[in-house]
Parts: structure tokens; C-alpha cells; sequence
């Protein structure tokens, strides 16, 4: 009797952890070759149109605490999951069950009201949401000052940029803590600060227990947040598991689509071998490639912004990537278009400047010049490795690769800064500098890897 009781509660217990659960749901959306069709459907019951399926058959179960990364390509059904989850769409089979209160981030802004005031639009898409007058009334000053938006709360929202609707919008939907939060790619918006902020408060969500759910094109973050990945394709599950296992049958997939000389959809985050450390957030100065500012490059193996360019510039920017031992090539070597690397060993130094009191993060990602085959890539952050500041108030961090296993060829250099977290992208210099290597005795391939003949 007391081990049915136990296994009674403790499947009890397992119950109430399941923030969300789908059995082979599925969208159907019908299509009719004129009004007049529809009609008739209508009338006599009969079937005239034509089923188009964005989703089937699909089958997930979160508990709480977890964290689902959602990838695909465009048009793979992953908008009308969200909808479908987070209750704007109905399915047109199989069961969802949702437990608690859900957030979706989805069209942030999309319900406020051109002629209403912030305030007045805080009453009404609160209302929207689930939130009463009285609760809204106690949550209000909360609101306005995450947003900061208190000089201009009480004017209408047509007369608010883009930057303050959104930012007012994501004050409001997660101004009370979900059970089940769904993101689309919305991972933070606004300038850098307001970015911070963002995170900083999903973050605090997730250490709350709270489960999410995150669609996005980058993999770099999908990696980062999710324990579990869901890869959608052509409305159905091609692969749900653990993320690296996903995300590495995803990249596949995209690198022989693009060896095939299809056309895959957009991923920046997946368009070489290795995983990009990110696409910008907000829209950050993304430095031009190698060679497409000759005047900010006097040195084909280093970048330096101009002085105009850096007086400008947000507080949080790269200021320089210098490679270590680059040397013209000898006339009759092997022909190069940029520096060559005079020493075994490769040493980049990335120097950045971060906003006061925050000690920010490094990344690096190393290809194939021209080609786009990533090679590797590396970050303080996940390497555990802490970047230095420097008496004029900039910091830096120097990564080195010794005994370079790379083959003969030409190789590119990005640099990416991030906030202290890794996850906030602050600055990407793509492209940004280019060495050139020789290797003795080198053989076809790419890399020379660790070997032992027995």
C-alpha cells in the first residue's frame, strides 16, 4: 500500500511539472479558388478545396524549467508552432495541453492602439493578456521604469519610434512571471542597454524555473540557452533531442543543400561548418569585409575603426584585431592576396571598449577565405578565459594557436563582442582580416590533425 501511495504521488508530482504537452497536432489551412467555392463548401458540406498542411504530426513535452530551441528553415512551420502554443491559433488536430500562465514574445507592439497614450496602452494590451485593471494599477510604475519611458508614457503611440513601442511592449508581457515563455527571435531589443536589461530578465525567469520556449535563426543562442532542440522540417519533426545532436544534423543538412547549389533559406548562424558565434542583435555596426575599407585597413593583417568612426560609435565597440608575425610574402612563394604568417604559431589580439562596470566577452571565428568553411571558433567565455582591461579603460584578450595545423591557403578572421553573460552581441567585425599560411610538405585537405601510425 505505501508503494502504490509513493508511485501515486510521485506521478503526481511528475504531472504538475509539465508546463506543456502536444500530441500529433497539426494545422490545416484550406484553400479556395474564389469566394464562391467557400460558399458552396458551406452550404452543402462537400469538400472543394484544396489542404495545405504548415504543421503535422507534431509531437513535444516540456517541464518546467526546460528550455526548447525551435530551428528551421523558412517556411518550415515554426511561427504557426508558436501560434498554435501560445493560443492565437487553434489546431486542426491532435491535443495541447497547456499548464499555468503563458508569455509569447511574439509581434511585440502589434496590439497597442496608434491614439492611445503608453499608459492607456498598458490598460488595454494588459487587458489582452490577462491583466486586469487592479493588477495593472499595481504593476504600472514597475512597467514604466523598466521601459523607461516615463517622459513620454503619457503621449500617444504614433508619435514613438519603433525602439520605444517595442520597448514598451516587452515591459508589458513580461511584467508578471510566466509558467511558459515563447520567444521569436526576440530575444532582447532596444539599444545595448535596453538589450541588457532584456536578458538579463529572461535569465532571471529561467533560474525561476520558468520553461522556454526559443525560435530562432541563430544557433550560436539557440546553443547557448536550450537543453533540447526541435528541428522543424516542411511541417513535420525531422529531429528532437539533445541541442549539439540537432544542431550538428542541422548544419549538416544546410552545408549539403549549399554543396548541392540550393538555395537554403537564410541562417546566419549556419552558414559555415563551424557554429557562427552570432548575427547582431540590434542592428550593430557590422565591420565591412577585408579589402572593402582600404583607408580603415592601412595593414592587410590588422583593422583599426577611423577616429571619426570610433567618436561616433556606441559604448560598447571593437576597436581593433591585430594577427600576430604577418609579413609580406618573398617574391616566388606561394602567390597571396593579404599578409603571410611569419611564425608556427597564430596569435590574435582583440581590443574592444564596454560600457562602465561590465567586464565584456570575446569571440573569434576562423575560415576559409572566400569560401565560407568554418574552421573553428573560440570565446572567452566559453573557455573560461577572462579578458584583461587596460590603463585607458579598454579591454583585450589574445588567443593563441600554436603550431598551426592548417594547410596552405588563405584564412579570415571575425571578431564578435559580447555583454559579460556571452549572450548579448555588442559589436561583430565580420571578415575582418586575412592571413595567409604555408605548410610544409602540406597534402590535400584542410586541417594537418593530431596522428599516430601503428
Amino acid at each position: 500500500m505505501l508503494l502504490t501511495s509513493s508511485a501515486t504521488a510521485a506521478a503526481a508530482a511528475q504531472q504538475r511539472s509539465i508546463t506543456l504537452r502536444t500530441d500529433t497536432i497539426g494545422k490545416e489551412y484550406r484553400i479556395y479558388t474564389s469566394p464562391r467555392q467557400r460558399l458552396w463548401s458551406l452550404v452543402t458540406g462537400r469538400r472543394t478545396h484544396e489542404s495545405h498542411w504548415a504543421l503535422r504530426n507534431v509531437s513535444l513535452e516540456l517541464r518546467r524549467g526546460q528550455c526548447l530551441g525551435l530551428i528551421g528553415d523558412n517556411g518550415a512551420g515554426k511561427s504557426s508552432l508558436l501560434k498554435l502554443l501560445a493560443g492565437t491559433l487553434h489546431p486542426s488536430e491532435g491535443r495541447l495541453e497547456r499548464h499555468g500562465r503563458v508569455t509569447a514574445i511574439l509581434e511585440l507592439g502589434a496590439g497597442f492602439h496608434p491614439d492611445f497614450t503608453g499608459r492607456q496602452n498598458l490598460y488595454f494590451g494588459g487587458s489582452l493578456i490577462g491583466i486586469d485593471a487592479s493588477q495593472m494599477r499595481a504593476l504600472e510604475p514597475e512597467i514604466i521604469a523598466f521601459s523607461e519611458l516615463s517622459d513620454a508614457i503619457d503621449r500617444p503611440i504614433k508619435t514613438y519610434s519603433s525602439g520605444m513601442v517595442v520597448r514598451l511592449a516587452f515591459a508589458l508581457v513580461t511584467a508578471v512571471e510566466p509558467d511558459l515563455l515563447i520567444i521569436d527571435e526576440a530575444l532582447a531589443v532596444g539599444d545595448q542597454h535596453f538589450q541588457k536589461k532584456c536578458v538579463e530578465r529572461i535569465e532571471a525567469f529561467r533560474n525561476h524555473g520558468c520553461t522556454i520556449l526559443f525560435c530562432s535563426h541563430s544557433l550560436y543562442h539557440v546553443q547557448r540557452l536550450c537543453d533540447t532542440s526541435l528541428w522543424l522540417h516542411q511541417g513535420q519533426v525531422r529531429a528532437l533531442g539533445p541541442t549539439p545532436e540537432v544542431v550538428a544534423s542541422y548544419e549538416a543538412y544546410v552545408r549539403s543543400r549549399q554543396s548541392a547549389g540550393l538555395q537554403a533559406a537564410p541562417d546566419p548562424a549556419s552558414a559555415s561548418a563551424a557554429p557562427a558565434l552570432a548575427p547582431s542583435l540590434d542592428g550593430t555596426r557590422a565591420r565591412a569585409p577585408f579589402g572593402a575599407e582600404d583607408e580603415a585597413q592601412p595593414h592587410a593583417g590588422r583593422a583599426a575603426v577611423p577616429m571619426q568612426q570610433a567618436e561616433l560609435a556606441p559604448a560598447a565597440r571593437i576597436e581593433a584585431v591585430e594577427i600576430a608575425d604577418l609579413a609580406q610574402p618573398a617574391q616566388g612563394t606561394f602567390p597571396a592576396t593579404c599578409e603571410r604568417l611569419s611564425s608556427p604559431d597564430l596569435r590574435i589580439t582583440v581590443r574592444a571598449r564596454a560600457p562602465a562596470g561590465e567586464s565584456p566577452q570575446f569571440g573569434l571565428m576562423l575560415e576559409q577565405a572566400g569560401g565560407g568553411i568554418g574552421i573553428t571558433t573560440v570565446g572567452t567565455h566559453v573557455d573560461g578565459a577572462s579578458p584583461r582591461q587596460l590603463p585607458d579603460g579598454t579591454w583585450t584578450a589574445t588567443v593563441t594557436f600554436p603550431d598551426l595545423p592548417l594547410h596552405t591557403g588563405e584564412y579570415s578572421v571575425s571578431a564578435y563582442l559580447f555583454d559579460g553573460s556571452g549572450l548579448v552581441v555588442y559589436d561583430e567585425w565580420k571578415d575582418c582580416t586575412r592571413f595567409s599560411h604555408v605548410l610544409v610538405q602540406s597534402t590535400p585537405g584542410l586541417v594537418r590533425l593530431p596522428h599516430v601510425w601503428s
